[in-house]
């Protein structure tokens, strides 16, 4: 079985920071790329970052300059370093990662969101 555990979240004031952290775990052969989703109520879910196997970054434009995703190969674990937060960042922030389990294909894993709420 193969989980992603994210941590990190929670209540912030406007201009501060949070670092969002997503460690999988389990019988993973590889990990391809990593991301960040975010759904806020009533909105669709949509993605805030992600980051390949190699390195190479995507940003949506909401969080460019403000926002820097990054991945431990070795520990299986991908961060997202939020900075000058807004209230409009405030969503459940979900993991996502498309992932070779050692008994199959590559397939697309959810975390169980972490809340993150910007407010003064």
């Amino acid at each position: 079985q193969v989980r992603l555990v994210e941590s990190g979240g929670g209540l912030v004031q406007p201009g501060g920071s949070l670092r969002l952290s997503c460690a999988a775990s389990g019988n993973i052969l590889s990990i391809y790329r990593m991301g960040w989703y975010r759904q806020a109520p009533g909105k669709q879910r949509e993605l805030v970052a992600s980051i390949s196997s190699g390195g190479n970054t995507n940003y949506a434009d909401s969080g460019k300059g403000r926002f820097t995703i990054s991945r431990d190969n070795a520990k299986n674990t991908v961060y997202l370093q939020m900075n000058s937060l807004k209230p409009e960042d405030t969503a459940v922030y979900y993991c996502n990662a498309e992932i070779i389990p050692s008994w199959g294909r590559a397939t697309d894993y959810w975390g169980q969101g972490t809340q993150v709420t910007v407010s003064s």
